[in-house]
């Protein structure tokens, strides 16, 4: 069985950890140690006290997630936070977190994923984040409630559902863009304006959000901040199962968003 070193340099090279810049409180890579060999790997979208729960249930010993432990930055250690780090110390279970560099992955990043899944082929990067471009784009001559039936049926399968901002029926997307997660935002829907993206799919955004990329002819189509964060992680556990021989689980988790 690998150690958790060895996994972890592993990631942190396919993932480029060092180099892709993050949010502070991403805090990427491992986030809590084990000197333990690993044996199983559990794969979930947030380090939560269900998912470490679940882990532990499973009896994994190495949690994958996207979203990690320190988003709320420092706070002391009572209520959910500490159950959540005693279930971690007592449950064995190592923590490795991939927030943007998962994101903007090629081969195994949520924006590349959520795109297979809903037939369209990237051939630009979009949302940049300071040195990177953490989503994509591509070209395309679908009706837009396709893509929208299309989301909404990836959505399903996660325990979510689509929303849209108001669409002419006979709409058509010529150029799109994807940016998963809270993907809407003021820059990400500037962007799109000035490269002419005429649709935006993403997690989730704010109630403005919908106003300001009507009034540039844009189209939004929200898909879940949790439903389209769900496959880079079970895509990067999956190759880690194959690369070290070890099993590996999902645990599904909604939040409802």
């Amino acid at each position: 069985m690998p150690a958790l070193s060895e996994i972890a340099r592993y990631l942190d090279d396919l993932l480029r950890i060092p180099e892709i810049p993050d949010y502070p409180n991403a805090l990427n890579g491992v986030q809590v140690d084990t000197g333990d060999d690993i044996v199983r790997v559990a794969a979930a979208v947030d380090a939560r006290e269900r998912t470490i729960g679940a882990a532990v249930a499973a009896s994994a010993n190495l949690l994958l997630v996207h979203h990690g432990l320190f988003w709320g930055g420092l706070e002391p250690l009572r209520g959910p936070a500490l159950r959540r780090v005693q279930a971690l110390i007592t449950g064995r279970l190592a923590v490795y977190g991939a927030h943007l560099p998962l994101d903007a992955h090629p081969q195994f990043g949520n924006n590349v994923l959520l795109a297979k899944e809903l037939g369209l082929t990237p051939t630009f990067g979009f949302a940049r984040h300071k040195t990177i471009d953490i989503g994509i784009g591509g070209e395309s001559d679908v009706p837009t409630m396709e893509i929208v039936a299309r989301a909404a049926a990836f959505a399903a399968r996660y325990g979510g559902s689509v929303r849209h901002t108001t669409l002419d029926g006979g709409r058509v997307t010529t150029r799109w863009a994807i940016c998963t997660g809270a993907g809407a935002s003021h820059d990400t829907i500037a962007e799109a304006a000035l490269r002419h993206i005429d649709t935006l799919i993403v997690g989730e955004g704010a109630h403005w959000t919908a106003i300001d990329a009507e009034e540039l002819g844009i189209a939004i189509i929200y898909a879940g901040h949790y439903a389209t964060e769900t496959l880079g992680v079970q895509a990067l556990a999956a190759h880690v199962s194959s690369t070290f021989g070890i099993p590996w689980t999902f645990l599904h988790a909604p939040t409802g968003l």
